[in-house]
């Protein structure tokens, strides 16, 4: 108990969660919904050709690894010789600065993890859309349903569990931020936004060889993810829904 009493003294805790938090909830609100957004307009498509490119496309950087992309970042973003800040100053614009700038770094890691991650998270939702039935969407067109309208009435509710599933299971990794691709990412002008539960760990730990108190620290943040899994799984139930048990 007496690192748990280490870990919420420690004048730096409200650091690590806010961040911690902050990055999580911008993976929420935008990452999570992206892949069902990409899956309904790939279900759209009536060209099998074209719709495998574009599959093909999108799933491709999946299988970079982070320490890629964050070498991609730095060759297109440094203020210095990044190829964009080449072209602003190129164009007459000013030169942004997003690696070394705090404000930018949390929208930066959620955008670079929507890229990497969100063409394989469509795979789960485009097999549930394959279940659904045909003849509904014949029967909606019959009724004069737009595409939207079947979109909304008929594929939505027809995916709602897998969504509802995968939603709560993103709840229990509410803590985790991916420690590769924030490491990769952190530099000491951003590490006041940078430092999360994730490095904290690695930094005590890893380097300072505090097993024990990282341990502690990596068991609070599980008992966070399974608090918040089994309270939306009952949230969910009460609801009339399937949860994930």
């Amino acid at each position: 108990m007496q690192h748990f009493t280490a870990l919420f003294g420690n004048p730096d805790f409200a650091l690590l969660f806010r961040n911690t938090l902050a990055i999580s909830l911008l993976n929420l609100i935008l990452f999570f919904p992206f892949p069902i957004l990409i899956s309904l307009g790939l279900n759209e498509l009536r060209s099998v050709a074209y719709k495998r490119l574009i599959q093909t496309i999108i799933y491709m950087p999946h299988f970079l690894s982070w320490v890629i992309i964050a070498g991609l970042t730095l060759l297109l973003f440094a203020k210095g010789t990044g190829l964009i800040n080449e072209l602003f100053a190129l164009w007459g614009w000013p030169r942004v600065d997003i690696l070394t700038n705090p404000d930018s770094f949390w929208i930066m890691v959620t955008l670079q993890a929507m890229w990497k991650e969100a063409g394989w998270g469509t795979i789960v939702f485009l097999a549930a859309m394959a279940s659904v039935d045909t003849q509904l969407y014949e029967a909606a067109r019959m009724d004069g349903a737009g595409r939207l309208r079947q979109i909304w009435h008929i594929t939505l509710p027809a995916i709602r569990s897998v969504i509802i599933v995968l939603l709560i299971l993103r709840l229990g990794d509410i803590m985790e931020v991916g420690f590769e691709q924030i490491f990769l990412m952190y530099n000491g002008a951003v590490s006041e936004v940078a430092e999360v539960f994730d490095t904290y760990v690695y930094r005590t730990g890893i380097e300072q060889g505090d097993f024990s108190y990282s341990t502690a620290v990596g068991l609070f943040k599980s008992v966070i993810g399974l608090v918040l899994v089994v309270v939306a799984n009952r949230v969910v139930k009460r609801m009339g829904q399937e949860g994930v048990y």
